[in-house]
């Protein structure tokens, strides 16, 4: 049974690649982690796509506030904020970066893994739109499988453990549309930073994703479901 797990933050990106992996494998786990993150809205949020999708979901909970560094972990670190797409392109490493976040998650997602049996892990890290988070990179990504097969028990398996980003080369609204046309539901998926359900619409995050929705020629799901709520 062709089997993998799907680093699900409940975000667009990683809803695209759980309807992803719900095309191309039998068996799909979800993996989401609380992490200590301002905006843990995301974990109640993915918990209802995972659901809603019948994908089990596992929450794997750390604290990274532990590390801090970034405003996304450290309440000292206010969250930055944004009138246009071109100022985030333009700035270096963003305060929103999270030390080393996507190597923890991926490592622990190996280890779970390697308890399960299971030989690939799917991400939706994409870098063109964020050009400044270095661990969302194809070589990131390639350098990290290499470690893991070389200190867990794959190392001495004929068959290797896989991350597998099939976005990483792709723009946010290529996501999108990739998404869309597999049927995904982005009603529940949050991606502003702010800690709540309602955008917040000044953040990076935010901003980044009202281009992709406008650039691929939809309306958000998400803004739909909350108008509909009369939550927006």
């Amino acid at each position: 049974m062709k089997e993998c797990i799907v680093l699900f933050s409940g975000g667009v990106d990683s809803t695209t690649a759980l309807c992803w992996a719900l095309r191309h494998y039998e068996k799909v786990h979800a993996l989401t982690f609380d992490y200590g993150q301002r905006h843990r809205i995301e974990v109640k949020m993915a918990e209802k796509s995972a659901k809603k999708l019948g994908v089990p979901l596992k929450i794997l909970r750390i604290d990274l506030k532990q590390v801090g560094g970034s405003s996304l972990t450290d309440d000292s670190f206010p969250l930055p904020e944004y009138k246009h797409s071109d100022e985030i392109q333009a700035r270096g490493l963003p305060q929103t970066y999270v030390p080393f976040r996507n190597g923890i998650f991926l490592a622990l997602a190996a280890a779970w893994a390697e308890t399960k049996g299971v030989k690939e892990i799917v991400c939706g890290f994409n870098v063109i739109d964020s050009p400044h988070y270095p661990d969302t990179r194809k070589q990131f990504v390639a350098a990290m499988e290499k470690a893991i097969n070389l200190g867990t028990k794959a190392s001495f398996d004929k068959e290797k453990i896989k991350i597998i980003a099939p976005f990483v080369n792709m723009r946010k609204s290529e996501i999108i549309k990739q998404g869309l046309s597999l049927g995904a539901d982005y009603s529940h998926s949050i991606s502003c930073y702010s800690g709540e359900e309602i955008p917040c619409g000044k953040c990076s995050s935010c901003i980044l994703r009202r281009k992709a929705w406008e650039e691929a020629g939809e309306k958000d799901h998400l803004i739909l479901r909350l108008k509909k709520e009369g939550k927006a």
